[in-house]
């Protein structure tokens, strides 16, 4: 029996027993919920003239009861039933699997210069600026008005489009144009979980029933994606200039998933890749991920459904890789044929100087737009010192006004939102705050367009001016305010918050697959709510300035319009192979990239592949490809059975008598896993989720683990000349202390009769020489070099402990 991951099939078993025991102890008095279905489509009576009468002709007593129906990436419905109607659905033969709607949460100019695009020469020349291409955004909305999608000069629509601009408040069919090329909104999950209000029904005092944003996160990431030129742009004076999107020329088909104050659900967004897919968009951004900090498995994860089925059709999906960062393995959206961005910094800052009455200076960011403190020393005060931790945390009516009242407020980073922080300490009396970060932060800051005057610090600077203030008789200090300042190094730099490897479904898979700009993004904005997005913010602005996953992810999908245009016969897997292995993994300072969190050097664990370096993804000389029979073959070797395939691929599949490796998917990173009777962190992990397994073992027969202790493991990729057609290619290696690798042929002689050539790479562990780091494994690299062109592909060597 192949081996299966314990961590991968505790989370199958817990979801399947939390489904099942909802419905053991139901009954018919108990409310709704949604549910969704995959049924076998093939299974359809013909004397059902459709799917639509067949499922809820046999499988909903009420058809009023079906949201929606999936007929393109996924095939089936959802419904809102009481759990022993979804009981008695689940015995229907034909279906093939059940799950209950899970609520998700959004992962919330300088960057394209950033990433290597200049005017004139390029990919952008050389793409028309992703003219022909259409994006779909799956967020918010988008407020359409702003001048990021005008359609001046652009040509007409793609032909292929069969999308529609649905209206609704607030948005008419001229809201839509040559830029935006259709809008749908999806709010039946929504509606049935009730998640609007008790009645279920939208609050249209704070939302719009149409595709118009009234949160702001999807009119700011469709902007950064594909925004057209905005000259003078600036948020309150910061970070001016001309703002503009990766992709300026592409088109926009906006998908309103998530809606403000309550999050997106997955029937809704499975509705929406079902739909994107059949109106004909080219890119998927989703800066979605799960809110609960779980990765479900492959088959019961409805983003990896989804987006499974919009990538075997050749559309690309670009997620974000969550901001869970810096805790190890945190990242999100971990399906293979997914291309999950983490976030890295750029070369401009908005510093603010934290100034203590004995005259030090400690460093922070801001992006307080209102009258400064010029200078005037004010006594500062930390709640925390009551031992109180809502006051700590500035946490709404937690804060005495007798002891804040005209004073600078130090506050701790969590649990409330950073801005709302800064309201509390307001309607209490104080003049300013000083928002200091926790050890679980680090030294990883954003800047936030405050109400009142306030600097967010760094653990150790906090810990300084707490010092200080428990030390002083009376303590004073005073924020002054720096600006825009451009040419910071180093950068990029990985952010604190970023999501984490190694992948918790699968570690062969490297994830996230690379980092892009996501600290501190000017983009579009709506006119519903003000900069900090908080209902007391009236303030107006037509641009914003974010930091979050959510942020790099649509640098991604505009990346991918743009190399979608200049080579329209690639396939997702080349596209993201192209970004991936001409990633940069060095700084403006030449030096490796380091993280956020600890100033130290960053790892793959925290950028993947690399940096996106779009300069360079254009011509990557080679790509690895991969098919829909290659990750078919990927999902047998994790164990699943062709039930459970089909569950993700729609059709039924057989999987080989002799089951593949999952570490031999033809990716362009590397993951090696050894077995050993010590190891880091990651290892310890991996053994308790073990033993859960072997109890189970009598419930699920998806795998064995592999209690062995391999020396060495060979890896099997295929290389795709995109170059010129007599290429050859000299492999370097890259190992890291107490790890061989070998790589076989040395060299790759390509023509114009072999465009593909295979090669393994042997990797050897030697471990009485072996260091692992505090993750538990070790990195090198692989490169593939003909004189003009680098390969690279990252290597990781990680051990986790045997039963």
């Amino acid at each position: 029996m192949g081996f299966l991951h314990p961590l991968s099939l505790l989370l199958s078993l817990s979801s399947s027993f939390l489904l099942l025991a909802t419905l053991s102890v139901s009954s018919d008095q108990t409310p709704k919920k949604t549910y969704i279905f995959r049924v076998d489509r093939f299974a359809k009576p013909s004397i059902f003239p459709t799917h639509y009468h067949w499922y809820t002709t046999e499988f909903l007593a009420e058809p009023s009861a079906l949201l929606h129906q999936y007929d393109t990436v996924f095939h089936g419905f959802s419904a809102s039933l009481t759990p022993s109607q979804a009981s008695a659905a689940l015995r229907h033969p034909s279906l093939l699997a059940a799950f209950d709607d899970r609520l998700r949460t959004l992962h919330t100019t300088r960057s394209p210069q950033f990433l290597g695009l200049r005017n004139q020469r390029g990919l952008w020349s050389e793409s028309d600026y992703g003219s022909d291409v259409i994006v779909g955004v799956f967020d918010t909305g988008i407020w359409p008005e702003r001048r990021s999608f005008s359609d001046l000069n652009l040509g007409p629509v793609p032909a292929r489009w069969k999308g529609v601009c649905q209206t609704g408040a607030k948005f008419t069919a001229r809201n839509c144009n040559k830029k935006i090329v259709g809008a749908r909104f999806f709010s039946k999950g929504h509606e049935a979980s009730g998640a609007f209000g008790a009645g279920g029904g939208i609050n249209e005092t704070v939302e719009f029933l149409s595709p118009r944003d009234a949160d702001g996160h999807g009119t700011h990431t469709a902007s950064t994606a594909a925004g057209r030129y905005s000259f003078q742009a600036s948020m309150s004076g910061y970070a001016p200039g001309i703002a503009k999107g990766v992709a300026p020329k592409a088109r926009l088909a906006v998908y309103k998933v998530c809606w403000k104050n309550s999050g997106c659900f997955d029937s809704d967004i499975l509705a929406a890749f079902d739909t994107a897919v059949k109106d004909g968009v080219n890119v998927i951004s989703i800066s979605i991920g799960g809110g609960d900090g779980i990765s479900s498995p492959y088959y019961l994860d409805p983003i990896a459904i989804g987006a499974y089925g919009a990538v075997s059709r050749g559309v690309f999906v670009s997620s974000s890789a969550g901001n869970d960062g810096p805790n190890g393995m945190s990242v999100t959206n971990l399906a293979p044929w997914l291309t999950t961005v983490g976030a890295g910094t750029i070369d401009r800052n908005f510093p603010a100087d934290v100034v203590l009455g004995d005259g030090r200076k400690l460093s922070g960011v801001s992006l307080y737009a209102g009258e400064p403190l010029r200078g005037k020393m004010y006594p500062i005060v930390y709640p925390g010192k009551t031992g109180v931790l809502s006051a700590s945390l500035c946490m709404e009516n937690s804060l005495d006004p007798n002891m804040v009242k005209g004073k600078i407020v130090i506050c701790d980073r969590g649990s409330n939102p950073r801005v709302a922080k800064g309201m509390v300490v307001k309607k209490a009396g104080g003049v300013g705050m000083i928002l200091a970060n926790g050890e679980s932060n680090g030294e990883g800051l954003v800047g936030d367009a405050h109400l009142i005057p306030a600097c967010a610090v760094g653990s150790n600077e906090g810990d300084l001016i707490k010092s200080y203030v428990s030390s002083s008789a009376v303590p004073t200090a005073t924020i002054n305010f720096k600006g825009t300042v451009i040419g910071i190094k180093p950068a990029p730099v990985v952010a604190s918050f970023s999501g984490r490897g190694p992948n918790g479904l699968n570690p062969e898979i490297l994830k996230p697959d690379l980092i892009a700009p996501g600290v501190n993004i000017l983009a579009a904005w709506t006119d519903a709510v003000g900069p900090t997005g908080l209902d007391s913010d009236t303030r107006k602005a037509e641009f914003n300035i974010l930091s979050g996953t959510s942020m790099s992810a649509p640098h991604v999908s505009g990346a991918a319009a743009l190399l979608k245009s200049s080579h329209p016969d690639w396939s997702p897997a080349a596209i993201k192979s192209a970004m991936m292995t001409t990633a940069s993994v060095t700084d403006n300072r030449f030096s490796l990239m380091s993280d956020e969190a600890t100033g130290k050097a960053s790892t793959p664990y925290d950028y993947g592949s690399g940096h996106l370096n779009l300069g360079l993804a254009m011509d990557p000389g080679l790509v690895y490809d991969i098919t829909n029979d290659d990750y078919v073959s990927f999902l047998c070797s994790i164990g699943y059975g062709p039930k459970t395939i089909q569950v993700i691929t729609r059709t039924p599949v057989n999987c080989a008598m002799k089951r593949a490796v999952p570490e031999n998917l033809n990716y362009p990173s590397i993951a090696a896993l050894f077995s050993s009777s010590t190891s880091g962190k990651l290892g310890q992990v991996f053994l308790i989720y073990a033993v859960i397994v072997l109890l189970s073992m009598d419930l699920l027969s998806h795998g064995s683990v592999n209690a062995g202790k391999p020396s060495s493991k060979t890896f099997i990729r295929t290389a795709t000349n995109v170059g010129p057609l007599n290429s050859v290619y000299t492999a370097r290696v890259e190992s890291p202390k107490g790890v061989t690798v070998m790589v076989k042929p040395p060299k790759l002689v390509f023509s114009e009769q072999v465009r593909k050539l295979m090669y393994a790479v042997t990797v050897t562990v030697d471990s009485k020489n072996l260091v692992l780091d505090d993750s538990g494994a070790v990195f090198g690299s692989l490169s593939w070099l003909d004189g003009k062109h680098v390969v690279r592909s990252p290597i990781v060597v990680t051990q986790i402990n045997p039963l």
